[in-house]
């Protein structure tokens, strides 16, 4: 079995530790679980959380509960409600996450959406 090979599993979210990464304002807390070229989190903002920083990497995030703002650095703005998903792959875009009341997401990303 090649190394990047994943065999099947369940993800069982109440084992995996959160961490706490502060934003300009609120916090964000994750769950992840990292493979090779391959990393998987369930991430929580706060209400009133804003990133710190504009973000490059690519990412699938698929809106669980709540809703947030995906900004660009263009200044366009995305507003996606629970059951939305964004995706895109890395270098095509600066975004950064905001929501006024909180949100539950979904957040996969990894190797195969780095640019070719």
């Amino acid at each position: 079995m090649n190394h990047k090979n994943i065999p099947f599993q369940t993800i069982d979210w109440t084992s995996i530790p959160r961490t706490e990464h502060k934003g300009e304002s609120g916090i964000a807390f994750w769950q992840t679980l990292q493979y090779e070229g391959l990393r998987i989190r369930m991430v929580e903002y706060s209400a009133g959380y804003v990133a710190d920083h504009w973000c490059k990497k690519g990412h699938i995030v698929h809106c669980l509960k709540g809703d947030f703002v995906s900004e660009l650095l263009s200044g366009e703005k995305f507003v996606l409600t629970e059951g939305m998903t964004y995706v895109v792959s890395d270098e095509l875009s600066s975004h950064r996450s905001t929501t006024k009341n909180g949100v539950k997401l979904l957040i996969i990303d990894g190797d195969f959406l780095q640019l070719k």
